[in-house]
C-alpha cells in the first residue's frame, strides 16, 4: 500500500487508554506490555503472567507503587478460543507475546466506537487519544503494521489467524485503484511510541460515545 494512499484514506488513528492514563502516556509516550515491564524492570515468572498468559482482567503491574502502570484486560482473546483461531502452529503462547509486543490503534472511529460500547467497557470511563496521521504515520511507518481485522478478538467467532495478517505498509495488499483490498482495522507500531504526544491533536474523556471533557 503506498504512504500516502494509507493517509488520505485513515487521516486520523484512534487509541483507546485507560481514565487518566494520559498524563502518564504524555510523559513516557505509548507503551506496549513487553515495553512497560521493561521500563518496570520486570522479570522471569512476574513477566510471564503479564506478557505470556491470557489477562482475563486489569493487572497492576507493581500495584500500591507509585511507579505502577496499569494493563489493560484481554477479556476478548481467552486461551480455548485462541486454539480455535491459531493456523499454521502459532500458540496462544506465542500469540500472547506477539500481541503484547505492539501498540494499536484503530484506522476508523467506527471500530473505536464499538469499543467503547462493547458490554465490559461501556460503563467505563477512557482516555481517548486522536492522533494526526500525516505526521505520525510517516514518522513511524518502517515500524507500523496494517491489520484487516480485530487482531485480539475470538468474538463471536474465532476467525482463523496467524502472524501474516500484520503486514507492512509496502506489503498490505491493494487494488488497482491503490485501496485495500480489505480495509484496514488495526494500525500496529512495534514496541512503543516515546514520542506519541507530537501527533495527539486531541484527547477526550469519553464514556461510551459520549464525550464527557476534552482534556488534551
Amino acid at each position: 500500500m503506498d504512504l500516502d494512499k494509507l493517509i488520505e484514506l485513515y487521516p486520523r488513528v484512534y487509541h483507546m487508554a485507560e481514565r487518566g492514563a494520559w498524563e502518564s502516556i504524555r510523559t513516557l509516550g505509548l507503551m506496549s506490555t513487553t515495553a512497560v515491564l521493561d521500563h518496570l524492570n520486570i522479570e522471569g515468572g512476574d513477566r510471564a503472567r503479564f506478557e505470556s498468559e491470557h489477562r482475563i482482567q486489569k493487572m497492576d503491574v507493581r500495584a500500591g507503587h507509585p511507579s505502577n502502570i496499569v494493563l489493560r484486560d484481554q477479556k476478548p482473546m481467552p486461551e480455548g478460543r485462541l486454539l480455535q483461531a491459531l493456523t499454521n502452529g502459532t500458540t496462544p503462547r506465542q500469540w500472547y507475546e506477539l500481541i503484547n509486543n505492539k501498540v494499536f490503534f484503530w484506522a476508523e472511529e467506527v471500530r473505536l466506537h464499538r469499543l467503547l460500547g462493547a458490554r465490559d467497557y461501556r460503563k467505563l470511563e477512557h482516555d481517548v487519544l486522536t492522533l494526526d496521521s500525516a505526521a505520525f504515520i510517516p514518522a513511524y511507518a518502517e515500524s507500523i503494521w496494517l491489520c484487516r481485522m480485530n487482531s485480539g478478538n475470538t468474538w463471536p467467532m474465532p476467525h482463523r489467524r496467524d502472524t501474516e495478517i500484520f503486514r507492512r505498509i509496502p506489503d498490505y495488499p491493494v487494488k488497482r485503484s491503490g485501496k485495500p483490498v480489505k480495509d484496514v482495522v488495526e494500525l500496529v507500531v512495534d514496541y512503543a511510541v516515546p514520542n506519541i504526544a507530537d501527533y495527539v491533536v486531541e484527547v477526550r474523556r469519553m464514556k461510551g460515545s459520549d464525550v464527557l471533557d476534552v482534556i488534551g
